[in-house]
């Protein structure tokens, strides 16, 4: 059995791994999710979300020896956070999930993707300060392949996403650098490019990179899927 941390990503929060957990139970495991500062029900505003903040939340919920699944932005924080405690980190698991490069925010990460699908479904405030998801696109960027009502379901739990985090460089230590790494990529992704995920782990043993025939949700398009193949994962490793 494994303590399995699971980290989402923009404007979403633990609510959207509400048919995974159960299906990691199942298989044997201790699941649990977290929201990040200013969603789900974390009542920090969002002037004051930065990208420490969000790394130190998800350090803060480590266990003792945790497998953290961090999907699409939830990767930068995950991975700083394995640098905050790299000792309570069993596995980093990244699920169609940004890999930080040092010196890089997310915003210059994803600029370097050769197609930006994404942007048409962001919804930015006046401000420039925060983003949300434009109901229109949600379906298509976010849950095309996933059961009837999950769209209607995300749209009443979706949140405002702080730019900050994103727009700010990642610097990173050393303790995520021996901490085993594996890679899930969405072969049929409309957010972040599935070439792109590609590109991002080009270097990884292949081994520890893996495919799901699913879009940039399987937590909602194929729970039991996602479930096994992280437990496949994890008796791998």
């Amino acid at each position: 059995m494994s303590d399995i941390l699971l980290v989402h990503g923009s404007c979403h929060g633990a609510w959207c791994w509400r048919d995974t957990i159960p299906a990691l139970e199942k298989l044997g495991h201790s699941a649990r999710a977290m929201d990040m500062p200013s969603h789900g029900d974390d009542p920090t505003p969002l002037s004051e979300v930065t990208l420490e903040s969000c790394a130190q939340s998800v350090a803060d919920a480590l266990g003792e020896e945790t497998v953290l699944i961090a999907h699409s932005w939830g990767g930068f924080p995950a991975t700083l956070a394995a640098d905050i405690a790299p000792e309570k980190v069993r596995r980093l698991i990244y699920l169609c999930a940004y890999v930080p490069r040092e010196g890089l925010s997310l915003v210059d990460m994803r600029k370097l993707a050769p197609r930006q699908p994404i942007l048409k479904a962001v919804d930015r405030d006046a401000s420039g300060r925060s983003y949300g998801i434009k109901p229109e696109y949600a379906q298509e960027v976010f849950y095309a392949d996933c059961p009837a009502g999950t769209t209607e379901f995300a749209l009443t739990h979706l949140s405002q996403q702080a730019t900050l985090p994103q727009t700010t460089p990642a610097h990173l230590g050393e303790g995520h650098k021996a901490i085993p790494k594996s890679y899930i990529r969405c072969l049929y992704d409309n957010a972040i490019p599935t070439e792109f995920q590609a590109e991002m782990v080009a270097d990884w043993p292949r081994e520890d990179v893996y495919e799901m025939a699913t879009s940039h949700s399987p937590f909602f398009a194929d729970p039991k899927g996602l479930a096994a193949l992280v437990d496949d994962i994890l008796k791998k490793s």
